[in-house]
This record gives structure tokens, C-alpha cells and sequence, in this order.
């Protein structure tokens, strides 16, 4: 039975992420990532990775994707269609597709897999003092400094979506 979900959430996540990359509306792709990081979380439950399952649903599939459509309907963009690559381009990147997917597949099949039995399963505590130690071993600083970079970035996307007023290039262009 376990083989059955994995299977059908595998295909789910690769149809909605070919999906997200094909889609020539934004706001469709973004859905469409949605789904696929909603699936990742139901492989993080089924292999019994239930606290990394639960910060997927909060972190990415939650707060990221609101953040981007968020993004998208800051920016007035909601039914903006992506221009379509030129074919040159199309067939480099399937090439460049075809090859990493056999570099994928051949290191997956030369290589034994062996399924470890883990009876060591770490609680919820033992993760939340790992994350806020300063010892060796610990998050703390590495925590922090992602948290001033997501800052960052939710400033610089403040910026570029605001952009500038039609009266402020209007007089730019004049001045040149």
C-alpha cells in the first residue's frame, strides 16, 4: 500500500511541476508549485518524517507560495502570459534535460540501496534544541543570518514592486 501512495504522489508532484514550468500564467504556476511542495509533504508523512512534513506544509507550501502570489498581485501581473521560448532553445534544454536524466538513472540503478531499519527517532525537543544551541553542533547563527537574508529579500521585492511613478520617469526621461 505504501508503494501505491508513493507512486501516486510521485506522479502527481512531476505532472504539477512540469505543469509549473510549462504554464504560460504566473499565477497558474504558482498553484501549480503548490501542489507539488503539497506532495513532497505527503512523502516527508509517508516515510514518517511527520515534523518535516508539518514545517512543508507551514513553511513552503504556507508562507512561500502566499508570499509569491502575494508577489504576483503586488506587481499587477496576475494574467501576464511568459513569452514562449524560441526552439533552439526548447531543443537545448530538452538535451540538457535528457542527459541529466540519464546521469539520474545510471547512478541510481549502478548503485545498491540498501533499506536501513532507524530505530532511533528523534523528538520534537531534541530538534528545537539543536536549532537554538550556539555549541557545537547547533543552528543559532545559521538561523539567524537566513532570517536577516529572508529580510533582505522581502525588502528588495518591496522595491521592485513598487517600482517608480509614471511622473518620476516621465521627468527622468525629460532630464535626459
Amino acid at each position: 500500500m505504501e508503494k501505491i501512495l508513493f507512486y501516486i504522489l510521485a506522479i502527481i508532484m512531476v505532472v504539477f511541476a512540469v505543469a509549473s514550468v510549462s504554464s504560460r500564467k504566473m499565477l497558474r504556476s504558482v498553484v501549480y508549485l503548490l501542489f507539488v511542495l503539497i506532495g513532497m509533504a505527503g512523502i516527508y508523512f509517508l516515510i514518517d518524517y511527520n515534523f518535516l512534513a508539518a514545517i512543508q506544509l507551514t513553511v513552503y507550501a504556507g508562507g512561500i507560495i502566499v508570499l509569491m502570489i502575494f508577489s504576483v498581485l503586488l506587481i499587477h501581473h496576475i494574467e501576464m502570459e511568459l513569452e514562449v521560448a524560441k526552439t533552439f532553445k526548447k531543443i537545448i534544454t530538452a538535451i540538457v534535460c535528457m542527459a541529466g536524466l540519464g546521469i539520474f538513472l545510471t547512478t541510481i540503478y549502478s548503485h545498491p540501496f540498501n533499506v536501513i531499519e532507524n530505530s532511533n527517532s528523534t523528538t520534537i525537543n531534541e530538534i528545537g534544541k539543536g536549532f537554538l544551541s550556539y555549541e557545537a553542533g547547533g543552528f543559532i547563527l545559521p538561523f539567524e543570518v537566513i532570517s536577516v537574508l529572508l529580510l533582505a529579500a522581502m525588502i528588495g521585492a518591496i522595491v521592485i514592486a513598487k517600482g517608480t511613478k509614471k511622473t518620476e520617469v516621465g521627468r527622468l526621461k525629460s532630464e535626459e
